[in-house]
């Protein structure tokens, strides 16, 4: 569905910033920063660059050829399929791309078969360490399973890529096995980690943490699942798993001023006085926000045909709409933490809404919201962060009708 009112301005602030894109600026001769900034890095390297074009040349507003150079840009120099590889880096990334651009590239299929090859090999090699860990009972790591860096985030391009695959199902029943109970832990939840939100040892969070996030928690395991029992690719055990996961989310749900939301994360001492301060109510960003806990129960309430779950998401991500103040919260125009990945998130929750013109009707006033956004800050060309997401947001709200680019956000 269009938005009517600024479909013209958000296709137009989604090309020029495309445009301006188009010919690549980095050199992969040259040093990165830091492993984000690599060619092969979905957050802000060529590989992101070439999602935005991929997605573009798809709907007829891009050149093939452009996304043909970013991709090949992103796979310059050794492609990683070590430890470091995941969605987000490496050749599952570089799997992700070509999966989409073979739809209407088909010389691309070689590529993409040889790197099928290496994100099984990879996905086998987390699935045998990560149930080892889960044998000899010791504690949750973040890196194992979460969206970015672990077995979620290759579990989303293998039900895309692979739905039936034996190696697809094994990430689907390790992520059930992950919800499972375990005895001796006070009542915490077997996905509560050690360590602190960046997934180290932090003196802040000395017994570990809960986490709710999309990003890097639960909620990320919960959309997964969900989603493989929407397309029909669900294992054993995967509803009861679903249900474990929203009994604990629905048990944190809070209210402030009527608005519905959930934490981003819990310490020990929360979960033991069973109370969290409103004031710690996060920013509705996608990463730990409404943005993407909403689209998560969603999906939830979709799987589970479970109508109050998908109204509930509804009016929590409508309650935003009415506040200012946690608009105003968002951290600029990107995806991860500002104002495209709340905007991304709520134009797939209207997409699958029972009451979808209630979420439209507030979304060309967040598209303006973006727009000036964009014109006022000085924002990084990168995917997450940056302009090339808030470009493929307004490119998907402009059109209506793109590819499933927003996969590796969970959103689809």
């Amino acid at each position: 569905m269009t938005i009517s009112t600024f479909d013209t301005d958000a296709l137009a602030v989604a090309s020029t910033i495309s445009e301006a894109l188009a010919k690549p600026g980095m050199d992969p001769t040259q040093p990165p920063r830091d492993q984000r900034t690599l060619s092969q890095s979905l957050a802000g390297g060529a590989a992101g660059m070439a999602l935005l074009h991929i997605t573009r040349a798809h709907t007829g507003h891009g050149d093939p050829a452009t996304a043909d150079t970013w991709l090949r840009l992103a796979a310059a120099g050794p492609v990683s399929a070590a430890d470091n590889a995941n969605l987000f880096f490496g050749a599952p990334t570089l799997a992700y791309l070509l999966h989409i651009a073979s739809e209407r590239t088909p010389a691309y299929q070689g590529a993409l078969a040889k790197l099928d090859d290496a994100v099984v090999a990879i996905t086998t090699r987390r699935l045998t360490d990560a149930h080892r860990r889960i044998d000899n009972g010791e504690a949750l790591l973040m890196r194992e399973f979460d969206l970015i860096h672990g077995l979620v985030g290759l579990g989303v391009h293998l039900l895309r890529r692979h739905p039936d695959h034996d190696v697809t199902r094994d990430v689907l029943a390790y992520l059930v096995r992950l919800t499972e109970p375990k005895g001796g832990t006070a009542g915490l939840p077997s996905w509560w980690m050690p360590t602190g939100p960046s997934g180290q040892s932090d003196q802040d969070f000395p017994d570990g943490h809960g986490n709710f996030g999309l990003s890097h928690g639960i909620a990320g395991v919960l959309a997964l699942l969900s989603l493989s029992v929407i397309r029909g690719a669900a294992v054993p055990g995967v509803v009861d798993a679903i249900g474990r996961i929203c009994a604990w989310t629905d048990q944190w749900l809070q209210c402030s001023d009527g608005a519905a939301w959930w934490p981003g994360l819990i310490t020990l001492d929360q979960h033991h006085i069973r109370r969290i301060d409103p004031i710690l109510r996060p920013r509705p960003s996608w990463c730990y926000g409404i943005a993407g806990a909403a689209r998560a129960q969603q999906l939830a309430g979709l799987a589970l045909r479970d109508a109050r779950r998908q109204e509930l998401a509804e009016e929590a991500i409508l309650a935003v709409f009415k506040d200012p103040d946690q608009l105003d919260r968002l951290d600029g125009p990107g995806l991860c933490h500002g104002t495209a990945g709340l905007l991304q998130s709520a134009w797939r929750i209207a997409a699958d809404a029972l009451t979808p013109s209630n979420i439209h009707a507030e979304l060309p006033q967040l598209t303006r919201h973006l727009i000036e956004q964009l014109a006022r800050s000085d924002t990084e060309p990168e995917l997450m962060d940056g302009t090339a997401g808030a470009a493929l947001t307004l490119h998907s709200v402009a059109t209506g009708v793109v590819p499933d680019w927003d996969a590796f956000l969970l959103l689809s």
